[in-house]
């Protein structure tokens, strides 16, 4: 279109309208790839806690602080470098990220003592927090409108393979090289980290605000191969309208009526977060304390990351059909159902489906949540959003271990414990009743 004589074009448009491609194909491989380790790291301290008690002599609440220290830094890192890569870009936050958790992961496996082990986690849990709204939000700024949100979601599917690469890295690795095994397999992404940057895309929202005229129009090519470049186009990006370059802001958050569905936001993914690391970091030794033995117990975690696929893929299909809050609240609430029942005693048969539904009503509903959030936000400000959110979330993660652990120590029944995961669920679900849908930039 033409405004003031100038031939502009409208990026988000042909991005939204373009069909699935290798480029498309690459970014979402890429971007879950390294959440890959996300879930690892989600799910790699419930695995090693009953060998770490064992082997350092701590008690419960102590083990719990230990997670309690990644999940600081993953705070950290989701407040202070999601909002980088809106200011510096996707590439150089996403490599610098991968630097940090991946090197400080693998030195877990050489601690000696729970302080040691405790300094790397936390410096590793920086990175892993700044990657998360990095992948998510190129993800979402790459996908077209109608796919949007089951890309996310096939993106976040690599969350649910690490889960499940912890759960049998324990049931095989620590047999035969110890707990320290594990932790060797972090080095992965940085072996990798050439390749990622070679197929990943820069955002075109940062090259937009950056002038980065020549990388746009290479890009636009390769995600729409119909395009055609015509001299003296300006490129505009109608979601970053009025914002200068590195401007994303906490305040921009509030702006223009925003303010009570991001506190809301922010509720949500602490509670979220809450359920999900507190449940995971001592679902084994929970199982453990109920009978099983510890191979069953790491089984159950296998279980519980396996529902997460089909909880991701089939909530985020259903938001790219009908009202994203809804299909939230309905997996929510889910959830809080799932986890009541969890406390009973059932067959096993009946026990292994119901942790396939608490996996895919928690952590899947979790995955849902940061897409969902990533299209209400302009596309200038999405990481900013994910980043703020995800890193107030933290702080009900970092929670969720310790409290875990505490009431592990309390000798509480099996129900009682699940009890105290499924009321955090049911929270979220009422808390989203407050967001205003008709507010979502997408």
């Amino acid at each position: 279109m033409s405004q003031n004589g100038i031939f502009t074009v409208d990026i988000k448009s042909i991005i939204d309208n373009a069909k699935i491609n290798n480029t498309h194909r690459l970014t979402v491989f890429w971007c879950a790839f390294i959440i890959v380790f996300d879930g690892f790291d989600l799910a790699v301290l419930g695995v090693v806690l009953p060998r770490l008690m064992a082997d350092w002599g701590i008690t419960a609440a102590q083990a719990g602080l230990l997670g309690s220290y990644t999940l600081v830094g993953m705070m950290l890192g989701a407040l202070f470098l999601g909002p980088l890569s809106d200011k510096i870009g996707r590439k150089k936050t996403i490599s610098l990220c991968i630097i940090i958790f991946s090197v400080f992961t693998f030195l877990c496996g050489f601690s000696v003592n729970a302080g040691q082990f405790g300094w790397c986690r936390f410096i590793a849990g920086i990175g892993l927090g700044g990657v998360m709204p990095s992948v998510t939000a190129l993800t979402s700024e790459y996908s077209p409108k109608n796919k949007r949100s089951l890309m996310v979601g096939l993106m976040f599917s690599g969350y649910s393979i690490g889960g499940m690469l912890a759960a049998l890295s324990g049931i095989y690795l620590i047999p035969l090289a110890g707990w320290q095994s594990i932790f060797y397999i972090a080095i992965f992404p940085l072996v990798f980290l050439p390749w990622m940057l070679s197929h990943l895309p820069e955002s075109a929202a940062f090259l937009v605000k950056t002038r980065q005229h020549d990388r746009l129009r290479c890009l636009l090519k390769k995600i729409a191969p119909g395009y055609t470049h015509q001299p003296g186009t300006e490129f505009i990006n109608p979601s970053s309208a009025g914002m200068k370059p590195g401007k994303a802001t906490l305040k921009s958050l509030f702006a223009q009526g925003r303010g009570l569905s991001t506190l809301m936001f922010w509720l949500v993914f602490f509670m979220s977060l809450f359920v999900i690391y507190g449940m995971t970091s001592w679902l084994p030794k929970l199982m453990l304390q109920a009978g099983y033995p510890l191979g069953s117990s790491l089984s159950f975690l296998f279980a519980l990351h396996l529902g997460t696929i089909a909880g991701a893929l089939s909530s985020c299909w259903l938001m790219d059909k009908m009202s994203g809050r809804r299909i939230l609240i309905g997996y929510f609430l889910l959830g809080a159902a799932t986890l009541f029942l969890l406390g009973i005693q059932t067959p096993i048969h009946i026990l292994y489906a119901l942790l396939i539904i608490a996996g895919a009503s928690t952590i899947g509903t979790q995955i849902a949540m940061s897409s969902y959030v990533a299209r209400f936000y302009p596309g200038t400000m999405t990481s900013t959003g994910l980043g703020w959110g995800l890193g107030i979330g933290r702080i009900g993660a970092i929670l969720g271990p310790f409290i875990g652990g505490l009431l592990i120590d309390m000798n509480l029944t099996l129900q009682q414990n699940f009890i105290a995961f499924a009321l955090p669920s049911l929270l979220a679900a009422v808390c989203l009743f407050f967001v205003n849908p008709r507010l979502a930039a997408s």
